[in-house]
């Protein structure tokens, strides 16, 4: 039976009453569909795009909200865990041999690791908002999966081996791991929400997660970025075993059979695949000229560390400095050309390992902060999954936030803040800060269970 007009606006009313605070959060989300303008001055992607202009709104939004409650935001943990980073980054731009020009640094870092993830555990209430949050995820990765899958078909992606086929989305040639990253994310919130679906009413939210990560796995593998794949693979591994050893068998074997089918009988990309898939296996041998430069990148933070061991050389140093630190195997840049872009040289200007690029830029003291902020998140994520899986919902949560961190932990080895996506992590770590450290959830999923209880006797 339909509703009347009236009733039915009056449900819009409350639904988006209900909802608004979620309405930021989501924002961000959705203008990363927005295409990226040229490369910055300097021949990087650039970093200021409108995504970032809509975090910094979720920040005031989320400020302006706590002021009209009145109350107190945040537990000692969780003030603890999320300010941890705010020192190690002070000190190093305190001790910065131009602290100037560290400023931009410091803005980027609290954006990314502490006021951002802040706002979203702050914002998000209940688990149904988390999910629409890790919902929005997916619905992004399936854009710019689609578009990359475009890309590559028709040969307009940003060049990869002589030929425009490599999958970028949205954020062009400048920006290669963009679209690597957010399918990725994508494809690891799909992952948990299918196999922490309840038995009850999550028949739906499994056949829809299982078809949305199905979908996204091909583009994934377009990206040829070997950086995504490992993490990818650690991420789903560890949802895989969190969820039981006979699912988990039974999803490796469908997975195992979706990539011979795709790759293998049909062909897509089996050539290019089998031979990045061959060079992460290739790195000590015969190394490629990315993975030298690589190397030859962490060997340059290795020294700027070992040049100031306790606060680093300063955030934004690391192109100065260099140089001075590396061999003469350093390339002076990346080739991009493609996805609409004409041939440039891309600046080499971070070593694409962020642990490296802390150490190197703040020292033990600013990887020991934000190291072990990361860390206690992990450890406080892990520690709830037990009673989730026993509660009456909640597992998927748990195992999207444990992937979700688990991927952005071991992509860190490979990569970097840097580019239009990294607003993108920022929202990760609110969601995996949201689970291990607000326990309004399991208040609310307490008194949730006692209802149950309640009304079956």
């Amino acid at each position: 039976m339909r509703l009347p007009a009236p009733d039915r606006e009056r449900d819009w009313r409350d639904a988006l009453r209900r909802n608004a605070p979620l309405l930021p959060v989501l924002a961000v989300v959705a203008l990363l569909a927005v295409p990226v303008a040229g490369p910055a001055a300097d021949g990087s992607a650039g970093s200021g795009t409108v995504a970032d202009f809509a975090s910094g709104l979720l920040v005031v939004f989320c400020l302006v909200r706590v002021v009209r409650e009145r109350a107190r935001p945040l537990t000692r943990t969780a003030a603890l865990v999320l300010g941890l980073p705010v020192f190690g980054v002070c000190a190093a731009a305190i001790t910065s041999y131009d602290p100037a020009s560290s400023l931009p640094g410091v803005a980027r870092y609290l954006q990314i690791f502490v006021l951002v993830p802040g706002a979203l555990l702050l914002l998000i209430r209940h688990r149904r908002d988390f999910r629409v949050v890790a919902w929005s995820m997916v619905a992004l990765a399936l854009v710019q999966g689609l578009i990359g899958v475009v890309q590559y078909t028709t040969g307009t992606g940003a060049s990869y081996m002589g030929e425009d086929v490599r999958a970028v989305g949205t954020f062009g040639p400048t920006d290669v791991m963009g679209m690597a990253t957010v399918v990725s994310y994508g494809l690891v919130a799909a992952v948990g929400l299918a196999l922490g679906a309840g038995a009850e009413d999550g028949r739906r939210q499994r056949a829809a997660a299982l078809g949305c990560a199905a979908l996204l796995f091909l583009p994934l593998v377009l990206s040829f970025s070997r950086g995504a794949w490992i993490a990818t693979v650690v991420a789903l591994s560890l949802q895989l075993a969190l969820s039981g050893p006979r699912r988990a068998a039974r999803v490796a074997l469908v997975t195992a059979a979706l990539g011979v089918v795709l790759v293998g009988g049909l062909g897509i990309g089996s050539q290019m695949v089998a031979d990045r898939l061959g060079s992460i296996t290739e790195v000590t041998e015969a190394p490629d000229r990315s993975v030298t430069d690589r190397y030859t990148m962490w060997a340059a933070a290795a020294g700027m560390w070992r040049t100031d061991p306790v606060t680093g050389v300063g955030l934004k140093a690391f192109p100065a400095y260099r140089d001075s630190h590396s061999s003469i195997a350093l390339s002076s840049g990346s080739d991009t050309a493609g996805a609409g872009t004409a041939f440039r040289r891309q600046p080499l200007l971070s070593p694409h390992n962020m642990y490296l690029l802390i150490l190197g830029e703040q020292g033990l003291v600013g990887l020991l902060a934000l190291a072990g902020s990361w860390a206690a998140l992990l450890v406080l994520v892990l520690r709830r999954l037990p009673g989730a899986r026993r509660g009456p919902a909640g597992a998927d949560c748990a195992l999207v936030a444990a992937g979700l961190l688990i991927w952005q932990l071991v992509d860190f080895g490979y990569a970097d803040i840097g580019g239009p996506s990294t607003v993108l992590t920022a929202v990760v770590l609110g969601l995996a800060a949201w689970w291990a450290l607000d326990r309004r959830a399991d208040r609310r999923a307490d008194r949730l269970s006692e209802r149950r209880e309640a009304g079956a006797a």
